[in-house]
């Protein structure tokens, strides 16, 4: 959530006014009538603005209200074309229903609402089996608000661990460290920076398929490591990281040094995708059949098919929660145990989580993402058929393909093909101008081809690609449910209409047409951040953390 500033109304009311730009509009009225006709015939619709940094003193018709925020939102963009977000902006009637006949629901009243909490406790169950638990072991896990607390939850158990093996064997427990790739979601740096926990970023390059290194993780451990954080699909590139292959690297600093480094596996995305598709996770090993992998988030709000508010936390055995970490509570008449960093939070989520597991079922989860690989294939393969772009993923090469042949080794596939022909990795299209194409158009800027698409209601964000490979940008969809075939056929013919534009215009900065480039009052306000033109003047330069990447 982005820091906000205090507006003081009088001061800003008043430089609105002196404004020339405000020049046409009426003064404030007095007038406190609350009747209408309709809601434009309110007072809202010439006299008085609707109050935006105190509340009025008197209230309004509701349906002049909300109509008036209905057409403000009408500014914001589709949720549909938000190609940018991996979070889900569709689900069936039925599970909207749900939704909205619990929304009243909180989840931190266990007691008051013990079927909420039965579909809880089932969910945990089926989406511990998913990620194959192993017999004898008893997987425990809960509900989170997203991925972020999720993480934060397996980081912290991690972090408690070690400190009380170190106390055991008397050792100091002052420098803990974690390791994670520079390509990680600001979540994991959000863990380390809050819970005091050194953070080694270690570089990811095009060799590394700009994901985790093995070789850096092999150079970085120490008896200091609680951890290590592996993703299951980067959000840049959609790539898995290698969660065998470091697994396997821990296993042999184990048995050199005796230090029992554990693995969380940051599954955001890949946790509702890896146990359904053809491909999994490339035929490599990535969750609690590895002994290393001692927890694993994903987000039921991205490809669990969820709207957004809900993610998952597991640990393979109740063994790896640490005691001290939990809680007792007694509220409401009941008692229960708690590990959580929020307490109230909706629990109308969960109930949608279990409808689609029970609804969907293994084989309703296998066809959407399947569906979902297919269409980003398409998509991928369409775009390097231009000659126009390179694609940064993979998921349309054949298994082991990881470099471009260039448009004319494009091969569409057949009806029989699935996504174990191909590359495993996220429905994520990451792509960016060909070298070629940048040789004979050099005045035509990437930024401009997501700019153009804006224009047309796309949401695709153009961005650098992690530090020390930040001198690329990408373009990037992410194929979600809701893409169907038309409207991928749409988005290619959009793409290459756009950039035909570009290829016969003269060259022109478009910049003054990017969204929000005039700022508004409450954006002037509400972030302590940046926008891209001034990003020169962060505290912090590019090469250093990680970058927020969209989600």
């Amino acid at each position: 959530m982005a820091l906000a500033r205090h507006v003081d109304p009088d001061t800003l009311i008043q430089e609105l006014h002196d404004h020339p730009s405000k020049a046409h509009k009426h003064h404030f009225q007095t007038k406190t009538a609350t009747s209408s006709v309709t809601p434009y015939s309110s007072r809202y619709a010439t006299q008085q603005e609707i109050s935006k940094f105190i509340i009025p003193q008197q209230g309004a018709p509701a349906d002049a209200v909300h109509q008036m925020l209905k057409d403000e939102l009408d500014l914001d963009g589709k949720p549909n074309l938000n190609l940018a977000s991996f979070v889900g902006t569709y689900m069936e009637r039925e599970a909207e229903q749900l939704v909205i006949e619990n929304l009243a629901k909180n989840m931190s009243d266990a007691d008051e609402y013990p079927a909420m909490m039965a579909m809880h406790a089932r969910c945990v169950s089926i989406i511990s089996h998913l990620w194959g638990v192993q017999k004898g072991e008893t997987a425990v896990g809960s509900a989170t608000v997203g991925s972020s607390e999720a993480i934060h939850l397996g980081g912290l158990a991690m972090k408690r661990r070690w400190q009380e093996k170190r106390d055991k064997e008397g050792k100091d427990k002052s420098k803990p460290n974690i390791l994670m790739g520079s390509n990680a979601q600001v979540a994991l740096e959000k863990f380390a920076r809050y819970f005091e926990v050194e953070a080694r970023i270690l570089d990811v390059s095009e060799k590394s398929l700009y994901r985790l290194d093995p070789e850096l993780v092999k150079k970085n451990i120490d008896e200091n490591t609680i951890g290590v954080f592996v993703i299951l699909g980067s959000t840049y590139t959609g790539h898995y990281e290698p969660v065998e292959e470091i697994s396997n690297i821990l296993d042999e600093y184990e048995k050199k040094t005796g230090i029992d480094i554990p693995i969380h596996v940051d599954a955001a995305s890949g946790g509702f995708i890896a146990p359904f598709t053809h491909a999994k996770a490339g035929g490599r090993k990535w969750n609690f059949q590895l002994p290393r992998v001692k927890s694993i988030n994903t987000s039921g709000h991205k490809f669990g098919l969820v709207y957004a508010g809900v993610g998952w936390i597991i640990w393979r055995d109740e063994s790896y929660l640490p005691s001290y970490l939990k809680f007792e509570l007694h509220y409401l008449g009941g008692t229960e145990e708690s590990y959580t960093l929020n307490f109230s939070r909706p629990g109308a989520q969960i109930i949608a989580q279990y409808y689609n597991l029970i609804h969907l079922g293994f084989e309703g989860y296998r066809s959407i993402m399947e569906n979902c690989l297919s269409n980003a294939r398409l998509l991928s393969k369409a775009l390097e058929k231009t000659g126009w772009y390179i694609c940064v993923s993979d998921i349309h090469r054949k298994k082991g393909q990881h470099v471009y042949q260039g448009p004319g080794e494009i091969e569409y596939g057949n009806d029989r093909e699935t996504s174990a022909d191909y590359n495993a990795g996220l429905p994520v299209v990451a792509f960016r101008l060909s070298d070629d194409f940048k040789k004979d158009y050099s005045h035509v800027k990437q930024e401009s081809i997501s700019t153009l698409l804006r224009a047309k209601q796309y949401i695709i964000p153009n961005y650098p690609l992690p530090p020390t490979a930040n001198a690329t940008e990408i373009l990037r969809v992410v194929v979600r449910e809701s893409m169907s075939l038309d409207l991928l056929d749409r988005l290619i013919t959009d793409i290459i209409a756009v950039t035909e534009q570009l290829m016969q215009t003269d060259a022109v900065d478009i910049a003054a047409f990017q969204p929000g480039a005039a700022g508004s009052v409450e954006k002037v306000h509400q972030s302590r951040g940046l926008e891209h033109r001034q990003r020169h003047k962060a505290k912090r330069p590019m090469g250093e953390g990680v970058h927020r990447t969209v989600c």
